[in-house]
């Protein structure tokens, strides 16, 4: 079998008018097959040059496809089963800044380009105080996208009409607005042209958004089963459920430019995007964020596995209706309604979602995903909510980086791994002195968690001695049946 390529696919022409901030799984799953919805209805014709943000990443690989790669959606569609496969070929053009960083600022001069989608982690969206040189390029993601719109206002001698419609995805609460305050933050750490900040400020339209379907990545179970249904070979095949939604905050450039809600998906351009927001992070991602440390010292490698054993599934299912929703202030049915759809999406028996590719990150997400529902739960019931702390406590537990003999690879910011060691290598044996030290952590929370409530320590501690005398697998099983 060959590569798919071009060889292979007719692939259209289309001039390049979105510039896409990430090349992992979830904006191909995602955004890019919402853009080939659009291409096909005719709602747009429009190419996707992506940008590794990192300096490790996939261009390289979707280079060598010519940007084509295929989806694989899965699921219960109608209460049917699901499996279907399709080429996206919206790609155009896939660029490493870090190895050609002329040509990334070239699209700053583009007369096409309309649209700036993001997706860096909810850690991308941040000011780097350190990126001052911009001769090179810059390490953060508002640093990069600083110096394209300064090589755009440059170009085109400061048209207000050659703005851009951005619209970030990442999973953080107006990460439109955030966007705009980092990069008029960090150009002004820069002393650049205030004619130039009010560019930023005036010309270009940000929107904030929600995105939600899950995406296990890379089917290496089935990609030979793939291979053998498509006819050719495929690095970058990237796998989904058959859920969507998008809903993006009401923007006119933006809706021009992205008219996404156009052609019949589930797309929601609304006034306020908030318990949209609450509802999804807290309830999808804060129980996969609380599931993860648990069920992978329990010996689980996956979500399907994990909901299919009646311990975890009733800690998780226990911790959503329990703790999380009596956090959002949403009708109680269309809670449980939603609730019971993300339990249903959970047990999706064509996801094979790895534990370990949730855990990326996890002390942020920890920080985005649960502490709202922590803090929130504390204020509306004066107590604790256990399941929550049970699943601090295996966080901590996570980061010792073992599960039984089994390193873990953990995957994080150096920086937040650096911390995790130090609390572990100057832990004597007194479990209290470990929870107090970590909760203190405030350049991992944005706060001092002791101050959340006087017993919070004192419950982590109690929890993380279960977990590490015990083993997960009886703390948890003592847990759920306490």
């Amino acid at each position: 079998m060959e590569l798919l390529s071009k060889k292979l696919y007719n692939k259209p022409e289309r001039k390049i008018k979105i510039m896409q901030f990430g090349e992992g799984n979830f904006l191909r799953a995602f955004v890019e097959w919402i853009i080939q919805d659009l291409n096909d209805k005719g709602a747009i014709n429009a190419g996707v040059a992506v940008v590794q943000p990192m300096p490790f990443g996939r261009v390289k690989e979707l280079g060598e496809q010519d940007g084509l790669y295929t989806l694989r959606l899965e699921g219960i569609d109608g209460g049917e089963k699901v499996k279907k496969s399709r080429v996206i070929d919206v790609i155009d053009d896939c660029i490493n800044p870090f190895a050609d960083y002329e040509k990334y600022l070239k699209y700053g001069e583009s007369e096409d380009l309309q649209v700036i989608i993001s997706n860096t982690t909810e850690a991308g969206i941040a000011v780097d105080p350190t990126d001052t040189d911009f001769s090179v390029c810059p390490k953060s993601f508002p640093g990069k996208l600083l110096a394209l719109l300064k090589r755009r206002y440059d170009h085109f001698k400061g048209d207000k009409n050659k703005g851009l419609a951005i619209v970030p995805c990442e999973l953080i609460d107006n990460n439109g607005d955030e966007l705009y305050r980092c990069l008029v933050e960090l150009a002004q750490i820069n002393k650049m042209d205030k004619k130039f900040i009010e560019w930023v400020k005036t010309a270009n339209h940000f929107t904030s958004t929600l995105v939600d379907r899950i995406v296990p990545g890379y089917p290496k179970n089935e990609i030979e089963e793939i291979q053998k249904e498509t006819g050719y070979i495929d690095n970058n095949v990237v796998k989904g459920e058959i859920f969507h939604l998008w809903v993006l905050k009401k923007e006119p450039v933006v809706q021009k430019y992205l008219p996404a809600d156009s052609t019949g998906l589930n797309v929601i351009f609304a006034d306020d995007i908030k318990p949209y927001k609450q509802r999804k992070v807290k309830i999808l991602n804060g129980s996969h964020t609380a599931l993860v440390p648990v069920a992978y010292l329990a010996g689980i490698d996956t979500v399907g596995e994990a909901m299919n054993d009646n311990t975890i599934s009733k800690y998780v299912r226990d911790f959503v209706f329990d703790e999380v929703n009596p956090t959002i202030n949403l009708p109680a049915d269309q809670m449980t309604a939603f609730a019971n759809s993300v339990i249903e999406r959970y047990r999706n028996p064509f996801i094979r979602h790895e534990l370990m590719s949730i855990a990326l990150n996890s002390t942020t997400k920890f920080k985005t995903r649960l502490l709202p529902t922590l803090t929130d739960y504390v204020k509306l019931k004066g107590k604790l909510p256990q399941h929550l702390l049970f699943s601090f406590a295996a966080i901590i537990a996570f980061h010792k980086g073992k599960r039984g003999s089994e390193d873990i690879k953990l995957a994080d910011d150096p920086e937040y791994l650096a911390k995790w060691k130090s609390l572990w290598d100057g832990f004597n044996g007194d479990y209290l002195k470990l929870a107090k030290d970590t909760l203190a952590w405030k350049e991992a929370w944005d706060m001092d968690m002791n101050t959340i409530h006087p017993d919070i320590a004192k419950t982590v501690a109690a929890y993380l001695e279960s977990i590490q005398t015990k083993g997960m697998r009886k703390a948890v099983e003592e847990f759920v049946n306490d």
